[in-house]
């Protein structure tokens, strides 16, 4: 038999109030449809389930074995709809998305977005700029949830992440510079020249783009430090020094009078989408980067 969950909530009030009047005004129900109600439940049953009489109502004996039952139901059913409302209200949340660069890379940003908005359509998707001062792009301060990134990052048990490319590093330098008239650069060519440096709150990041693991201790000469991509051209053009960048940025770069060169010696980047590692079980966190996995598996 199949009993509705509205006609278990209805026996269980007028079993603590043993009275429909009072029953009916705590369900917002008239008295007449109560009492009807509970009669059809009982036939239904094919048991009687409160005695009535001038005295007042009670519960008959099969009514007090039907109570802890019918109790354990409801509560069961409000934690099932009050999950289910969660879940419904993630799904209609925001989720920022931080980054410092536009991702581009054949068009990766708008297919993780295409991929994450056809599973969760009532999500809005915010993305937030963040200047080169901040590496993890947002996530540090908790102004983006999920941030492309690139690796190493600060701090790094804080965080998780699923690497999206990983590209070869090229030297970027005035089209005038002697080593631009080589198709391809060693490394130790480049040692001593004055290079174009991340924000010292870069950390690591900043280490990694002026290759100091393949430096064998020797410091790098700055010539400058730049936090945005126009800020690195400018200083480029003016000769202020040459820089690292990844293969997929060499176009933002190369706008007239900047050349990229492959360079020998030099281990690759690696672009990424990370995320606080406390929020890795939040569902449209996980959502983002299971889109950003499914993206990444195509094009590599």
């Amino acid at each position: 038999m199949d009993v509705h969950v509205r006609d278990l909530r209805y026996f269980v009030t007028v079993a603590e109030e043993l009275h429909f009047t009072r029953a009916a005004e705590r369900l917002y129900v008239s008295q007449p449809a109560l009492s009807k109600q509970i009669r059809a439940l009982e036939r239904q049953l094919g048991v009687e389930l409160f005695r009535r009489d001038p005295r007042g109502v009670a519960l008959t004996e099969a009514g007090k074995a039907l109570l802890p039952g019918a109790r354990r139901v409801l509560d069961a059913w409000s934690e099932g709809a009050a999950a289910m409302e969660a879940a419904r209200a993630a799904a209609r949340g925001t989720l920022v998305v931080g980054m410092s660069t536009s991702p581009g890379r054949g068009g990766l940003l708008p297919a993780i977005r295409s991929r994450f908005t056809a599973a969760h359509p009532e999500t809005v998707l915010r993305l937030r700029q963040v200047g080169w001062q901040d590496p993890t792009a947002g996530l540090a301060d908790g102004d983006a949830d999920v941030a492309f990134v690139w690796l190493p990052l600060p701090d790094a048990g804080r965080y998780a992440w699923t690497v999206i490319a990983e590209e070869p590093r090229l030297v970027a330098l005035p089209e005038s510079h002697p080593l631009a008239a080589r198709t391809e650069v060693d490394f130790a060519d480049l040692a001593d020249e004055p290079f174009l440096a991340l924000p010292a709150s870069a950390g690591p990041l900043r280490d990694h783009w002026l290759a100091l693991e393949e430096r064998g201790g020797r410091p790098p000469r700055v010539g400058a430090e730049i936090a945005s991509t126009e800020e690195t051209y400018e200083a480029l053009v003016a000769g202020l020094g040459v820089c690292l960048i990844a293969t997929g940025n060499a176009p933002l770069i190369t706008l007239g009078g900047v050349v990229t060169r492959p360079v020998r010696g030099l281990s690759p980047s690696r672009y990424a989408l990370a995320w606080r590692a406390e929020d890795g079980g939040r569902p449209l966190v996980r959502a983002y980067a299971e889109a950003g996995r499914q993206v990444a598996s195509t094009v590599t």
